[in-house]
C-alpha cells in the first residue's frame, strides 16, 4: 500500500514538473478575478470561480494535451477576489456562480503579463410559471 502511494505521488510530481517545462515556453498572465455585486458594488465572498482554456496561442493546447492544468476551480476571498496563479496567456471561459446571483459566465483573451478582470452579479430574476397565472 505503501510503495504504491508513493509511486503515485513520484508519478503526479513528474506530470507537474513536466507541464511546467512546456508552460514556461509560453507567455504568461497572473489573473486575478473581482467578483462583485452589481447593485451594491461589494465583493462577494465564496463565490465559485471556473477558469477554463478555450484556446491557447497556436494551437498549444492539444501540443501540451495532459501535462498542463487546463481548469482551476476555487472560491473568492472575504474581497471577493481570487487569484490564479501563472497560466499561459490565451482565450479562458470565467464561470461564476454564487448564491443568491444570477450565474455568470463569459469568455476572455488574456494576453497581458498581469490582469484582472472584474465581473458584476445581478441578483436572481423573478421566477415565472403558467401555473401561476389566475384562471379566468
Amino acid at each position: 500500500m505503501r510503495k504504491l502511494l508513493l509511486s503515485a505521488l513520484l508519478l503526479c510530481s513528474l506530470s507537474l514538473f513536466a507541464g511546467n517545462i512546456f508552460a514556461d515556453d509560453l507567455p504568461q498572465t497572473k489573473l486575478t478575478v473581482q467578483v462583485n455585486s452589481a447593485r451594491s458594488g461589494k465583493g462577494i465572498e465564496r463565490a465559485s470561480v471556473i477558469v477554463r482554456f478555450q484556446q491557447l496561442p497556436d494551437g498549444m493546447l492539444k501540443k501540451l494535451k495532459r501535462s498542463v492544468r487546463t481548469n482551476w476551480e476555487t472560491k473568492t476571498n472575504q474581497e471577493g477576489s481570487v487569484a490564479i496563479p501563472e497560466i499561459p496567456q490565451g482565450k479562458v471561459t470565467i464561470q461564476i456562480i454564487a448564491e443568491n446571483y444570477q450565474t455568470f459566465g463569459q469568455v476572455y483573451d488574456l494576453n497581458q503579463p498581469d490582469q484582472t478582470i472584474v465581473i458584476k452579479l445581478n441578483p436572481p430574476q423573478a421566477q415565472y410559471s403558467e401555473d401561476a397565472k389566475p384562471k379566468k
